[in-house]
C-alpha cells in the first residue's frame, strides 16, 4: 500500500522474491505485484535470491542494502564490504521511495 502510485528513487533497485510459490501466486491476486512493478521494482521467481547472495541483487564491495530477511551478518548477501540493513516491509517500502532509510509512518 505504501508504494501504490509511488515510484522507487531513481537511485535505488527494489528486488522482491516471494518466500513461495503460494505467496507468488497470492501476490499476483491481490495487487501486490501490480503496485510493486509499477513503482519500479523488479519481482523474482519465488524462494531463494539476494539475501543468501544468489543471482539478482548481489552486493558489491561498499554497496548498502536494506533487507526485510530474518538474518544479517558479513559477506551473507555477496561483497564482505557491503553493508546490509533489516527492516519491515514498510520502512522498506519507504526507503525504496526516500533511497535513504526512513520512517514509513507518513506513508500511512
Amino acid at each position: 500500500g505504501i508504494l501504490k502510485g509511488k515510484k522507487i528513487h531513481p537511485k535505488i533497485r527494489m528486488i522482491v522474491t516471494p518466500g513461495s510459490g503460494l505467496v507468488y501466486r497470492e501476490a499476483l491476486k491481490d495487487g501486490t505485484f501490480e503496485a510493486l512493478v509499477e513503482s519500479g521494482a523488479l519481482i523474482t521467481s519465488p524462494g531463494c535470491g539476494a539475501c543468501v547472495g544468489l543471482h539478482e541483487g548481489v552486493l558489491a564491495d561498499g554497496e548498502v542494502c536494506l533487507a526485510t530477511q530474518p538474518r544479517n551478518f558479513m559477506g551473507r548477501m555477496g561483497s564482505p564490504k557491503s553493508f546490509i540493513y533489516l527492516g519491515s516491509p514498510a520502512v522498506a517500502a519507504a526507503t525504496a521511495i526516500e533511497g535513504k532509510i526512513a520512517d514509513p509512518r507518513k506513508y500511512l
